[in-house]
């Protein structure tokens, strides 16, 4: 019996060392924010994944009613898969733990920063709420 667990416990260990180990897209879209938030704000005193939560987790006034956090549509639980709240589409999970693709794509991160921003804060998010949110869910 303990053969067969160790072997797995070693698989799971390489694979949880994998999904935590930065990647260098995220690190240099998070260092762009750093630098963005710097100019936006001297005092920029670094992310934080705290902010990050309460920001992901709402809620807020401002945007639509219906969709008043980003957790309305992409759960509470960030490694859980969500569902469009308008569409009923799937949505792949936010955390970084669940879908390790997640805010690799500098493009990508910015058009759905773009879309959804406006839709739950009723504005644009600051660069230091960009990398406040990326924070958390990097470390999620």
């Amino acid at each position: 019996m303990i053969r067969l667990i160790l072997p797995t416990l070693a698989v799971f260990a390489v694979g949880a060392a994998f999904a935590a180990a930065p990647n260098p897209a995220r690190t240099a879209l998070l260092d762009g924010y750093a630098a963005q938030a710097t100019a936006q704000s001297p005092g920029f005193a670094g992310f934080s994944a705290e902010r990050g939560r309460a920001l992901y987790l709402g809620p807020h006034g401002g945007g639509k009613p219906e969709a008043n956090a980003c957790a309305t549509c992409h759960t509470p639980d960030p490694t859980a898969q969500g569902r469009h709240q308008r569409t009923g589409r799937s949505i792949e999970p936010m955390a970084v733990s669940a879908n390790p693709r997640r805010f690799t794509d500098p493009v990508e991160v910015e058009k759905r920063f773009d879309r959804d921003c406006p839709a739950v804060l009723g504005r644009a998010c600051t660069a230091q709420e960009k990398g406040d949110f990326i924070t958390y869910l990097a470390g999620q």
